[in-house]
């Protein structure tokens, strides 16, 4: 698998957690076609087909790239 640019997968995570916040806030339980674009571009970049295992997958990616910023110092190794 091509593992993406760490700076445009974090735009992604970022940009999709931010529409789905917004959207929470609204209350109207409707996801936007843009958050379903990010999602899609997510699963894309990330070779899943869910949107929440494609955040775990970016997550790891990001950690992996960025040790120092990692949500959790226990993430997944990458390798399967």
């Amino acid at each position: 698998m091509l593992i993406p640019h760490p700076a445009f997968l974090r735009k992604l995570v970022e940009e999709y957690e931010s529409l789905r916040a917004e959207e929470a806030e609204t209350g109207t339980g409707r996801v936007s076609p843009r958050a379903q674009d990010v999602a899609y571009t997510l699963c894309v970049s990330t070779g899943t087909r869910d949107v929440r295992h494609a955040l775990e997958t970016a997550h790891r990616l990001l950690a992996a790239a960025d040790p120092a910023h990692s949500p959790s110092k226990t993430a997944a190794p990458l390798v399967d």
